[in-house]
Formats: C-alpha cells, structure tokens, sequence
C-alpha cells in the first residue's frame, strides 16, 4: 500500500523528536497503522541546520508553502505556533486539501471555531492531541474513551513550568521570584516566562477540552485567566499546614447556570492524587456521570513526549484517511451541528470556596469585626487560624503596631459576594495588607 507522505512546517524541539521516534518506531507504527508513514518533505528557515537533522532522504525547503502546493503531500504537520503566520499556513493546507496535525493549542482555542469549519466543509481533519498536555491522551480519552458519559467536570495541571515552580517554593519555602530564576536557569522557564506564569499556555488548554467535554465552540476570550506571580511562600506553607496544596489549575464544569472556564490557584486537599503531581508533570482529572473520577498522568511537554501524541495523531489520520468525511470522529466530539449555544460564566457568578489571609493588627475585636462581614454577605467560615507573622518581608518594624495574619476558609459563595466581603474588609484600617485570596477545590 502506498506510504502517506508527511509535510513538516518547522523542525525545531517538538519537530526534530516527532522525525526522530517515527522513525525509530517505523516498523512498530506501520504495523498499527496498516501503512507507512513518512516524513518526506521539511520546511524550516534554517535550511541547513534541517538537512543535518533529516539527512539527505527527505526534501528540505524554507519556503512553507511548497511543502502545502506539493501535490504528493497527504499531510502536513505545523509546528511553528503562535497566532499569525501558522493560521495563515494551517488554513492554505486545509483550502489545499490536506489533512493537518498540529501542536498549537493558542492557535485552536483562539481561532478553532474557524479553522474546524474549514476543515469539515473541505473534508479534511485537524488532528490536535500534542496541543493538551505533551504526552497524554486526554484530547482521545474525552473525545472518545470517555464518549458515553456526561462529563461533569474536567480539573487539570496542564502547565509543567508553573507546577515546577509551585513544587519549589513548597519544598524549599522560597518565593516565586526566586524559584522562577532557577527554573529559567534549568529550561523549565522561557526567557520570557508571561503565558506561562500568568496562566495563558493553561487557560488555551482548558478552553479546548471544554469545548471537546461539553460540545460548545471555542472560546477562550471568555475565560477567565489568573496566574502564579502573587503566590507568597508564606501561603504555600498556611495551606499544607492546613491539609492542602497550592495548584494551578484549568478547570472547566458544567451546570444548569452554565459552562465555567477558569484558571488560577488553587488549595487541593493533600489527600487527593493530583495534589501530589510535582515538578514539570501534568495531570487531568475528569468527573464522569457513569465512569465516576478518572485522572491521566504524565509529561505534558518535551521532544518524544509530545512527538508521540503528534504521531498518534499521525496514525489515527491515516486509518481514516480514506473514511467517508461524516464516519470521522468529529473534531470537538460532538456532530457539528449538534454543538451547544450554552454561555461561558462570568467568573463573578462561579461558586467556589476560599482561603483568606489577612495581615491584621494584634487587637481585641479585629477578627469578630472580620468575621462578622462574612456572616453579613452570606458566607459561612469552615475553619478560622490565627498565627504570628513570621516572614521578613512583612514583620513588624520598631514602634508599629504588632501584626499578625488571620487565615479563613469559607464554604461555597459567590464570588460576588465574596468580592464584596473582601473590598469591605480591605477597607478596615485594622487590615494592614492587600487580602490575598486563593480558590479552594474539594475535587471530591
């Protein structure tokens, strides 16, 4: 049978790994795919440092559009991400009749709703499993393993930089800044470090397993993004004193008010599986109504990890290659025009339960007058600690009041009332700091 021929649009990390394990694994993947898959063609702008990776067998180009204009070109695989140029190239091979295989997840969760169209009215499919967490099937396991359940909630660390960062600064009680200049120094970090660190990377994933657990378009503008910078060592330590830890998580639920899509900190009871993820992994927990809670672990970036969901991708193309365009697996889950209208939540009208610190003066009647806002707006209090501040970078100078901080958790509020709460207690003058507020996820 004739081998599918592959087109590479950049050969970088990812590139280099995904040529590299096909064709280590050829005999193993041909067995599994029914074919040969081969990468014959290559364009990258650094010509020669391409032809040292591929050799002399494959065609090596710097001009992107001659691997999408080559008619023996089944495939093409973008790997050169962002929004611009990729978008441009990704929407000229679907028009060209390709099949696409991408690892961009900034590019389909902002422009996915339009890429897919295209895709479904020229009969072509856009394979994205490397786009979600490197190296684990978690866009297969909703898209499919998981098709006969309704998905509840999906709760993932799908950020390995931010939780290697967070796993440092627990372990050995530093603040972020400091651990963010170690983890630059080791890789985990880029140079410039933003859509990590501010949450972005994980918010583009989560809105696209939204998408796939509840049928709904692409809609990451919708989405409401908090990251990493304002995490202290001091809560770090508060929260595993209190029986949790500090994750970064995309969560996404479904409920009858709507779809929530939300990224920000979060205290995960220590107990739970996934709050004991550390360093540079990944791991998604999804809630089912029939299967109950299943978790997927692994390398969620890196070279093979995330060449082996780009070949995966690779072989499930290719098995279905030449399957009538309405037998495909649908490229959110559900049949396009079965997609629902159901709106994303504004954050403010979420119910979730919090961890409060306070920096506050050590006086009589400073925690009754605390509390008794809470009880005003409506929230209950779950637990109330009160310990002696301790760090340096807020201790008490000579002649000051003595501080101390108040740490309460709350059940379930909205968060609307509890924005209302907070700006009434920032507003004491017995509260001597910005409040710091971080979610609370039972994940039971």
């Amino acid at each position: 049978m004739k081998a599918i021929q592959v087109g590479l649009l950049g050969i970088g990390v990812v590139g280099s790994g995904t040529y590299n394990v096909l064709s280590r694994n050829q005999q193993e993947i041909v067995r599994r795919a029914g074919r040969e898959i081969r990468i014959s063609m290559v364009a990258d702008l650094n010509v020669e440092r391409a032809k040292s990776l591929v050799g002399d067998d494959v065609q090596v180009v710097s001009d992107a559009r001659a691997v999408i204009a080559n008619p023996d070109i089944d495939i093409v695989i973008e790997l050169i991400g962002g929004y611009g140029i990729a978008k441009t190239l990704v929407l000229e091979a679907i028009a060209a009749g390709k099949h696409v295989v991408t690892a961009n997840k900034a590019l389909l969760a902002v422009h996915g709703t339009e890429i897919f169209a295209a895709a479904s009215a020229r009969g072509v499919m856009v394979a994205f499993e490397a786009a979600v967490a490197g190296g684990i099937p978690i866009i297969k396991a909703l898209r499919e393993g998981l098709t006969a359940n309704r998905i509840e909630w999906i709760a993932g660390i799908i950020n390995g930089t931010t939780n290697f960062i967070l796993s440092e600064m627990r372990d050995k009680n530093l603040d972020f800044e400091v651990v963010l200049k170690e983890a630059q120094r080791l890789g985990y970090a880029e140079a410039d470090p933003t859509f990590d660190i501010e949450g972005v990377d994980a918010a583009h994933k989560a809105t696209l397993m939204s998408a796939i657990a509840f049928g709904i378009p692409v809609q990451f503008d919708k989405a409401y993004v908090e990251g990493i910078t304002k995490l202290s060592a001091t809560d770090i330590r508060y929260a595993e004193q209190l029986g949790y830890r500090i994750k970064l998580l995309g969560i996404t639920k479904k409920s009858s008010a709507g779809v929530e899509l939300r990224v920000h900190p979060c205290l995960i009871p220590a107990k739970r599986l996934i709050a004991n993820v550390e360093g540079a992994m990944n791991a998604v927990l999804v809630q089912g109504d029939a299967v109950g809670s299943t978790m997927y672990y692994g390398k969620g970036a890196g070279s093979e990890p995330t060449a082996s969901a780009v070949i995966a991708d690779l072989v499930d193309v290719t098995r279905l290659h030449t399957a009538d365009p309405l037998n495909r697996v649908p490229h959110l889950a559900f049949q396009p025009h079965a997609m629902s209208d159901q709106s994303i939540l504004p954050m403010d009208q979420v119910r979730t339960s919090y961890y409060l610190r306070l920096r506050v003066a050590d006086e009589t009647g400073v925690l009754a007058r605390v509390t008794g806002i809470l009880a005003q707006a409506g929230i209950s209090i779950d637990a109330v600690l009160q310990r002696e501040a301790d760090d340096t970078s807020e201790s008490t100078a000579p002649g000051e009041v003595a501080q101390t901080d108040v740490i309460i958790l709350t059940h379930e509020c909205l968060e609307a009332d509890m924005n209302q709460a907070i700006a009434l207690m920032q507003a004491l003058p017995t509260v001597l700091g910005p409040i710091t507020r971080i979610r609370k996820e039972e994940l039971a």
